[in-house]
């Protein structure tokens, strides 16, 4: 069984150590984490994005929905996102638009209190290409089927 101290370093070396993003972000949507997973993915060094709103990496079409879907969630406290992936576009510090898809986990204080979210980000642009590019492919040829004689 691991002490706490030895537990909190395990968490730490797990999170230094993925490729996927770890940000934790407070009640406010402020970043609060984010590990080289995130620097990588997103662009930003965890300097520059600490002490940002979530905004830093939403693209402006999005942030109004998000920002009502956070606040809904940190007065509720739960969401559906802690056990489904939700998928959706998201920028680099470079600008470029990315498709990423993450789970959520509500953070709470001692006295069951919310204090911000806890998501776990991967970069899914490659994937979603691929699948893009095999959705247009199937569209042409089932276009082509549509145009062949009937007998």
């Amino acid at each position: 069984m691991l002490n706490g101290y030895r537990q909190e370093l395990l968490y730490k070396q797990i999170g230094e150590a993925s490729s996927d993003a770890f940000i934790c972000s407070d009640c406010d949507g402020v970043i609060c984490l984010w590990n080289p997973g995130a620097e990588a993915i997103f662009g930003y060094a965890s300097q520059e994005a600490v002490g940002q709103t979530l905004d830093l990496i939403m693209p402006e079409k999005l942030r109004l929905r998000h920002w009502e879907g956070y606040h809904k969630v940190m007065q509720a406290g739960v969401t559906r996102y802690e056990k489904d992936l939700l998928s959706t576009p998201a920028l680099r510090k470079d600008g470029t638009s990315i498709s990423i898809e993450f789970s959520m986990a509500m953070l709470r204080d001692g006295a069951g209190e919310m204090v911000g979210t806890a998501a776990i980000v991967r970069d899914v642009t490659e994937r979603w290409m691929k699948e893009k590019g095999l959705k247009d492919q199937l569209k042409h040829l089932e276009a082509k089927v549509a145009e062949l004689p009937r007998d």
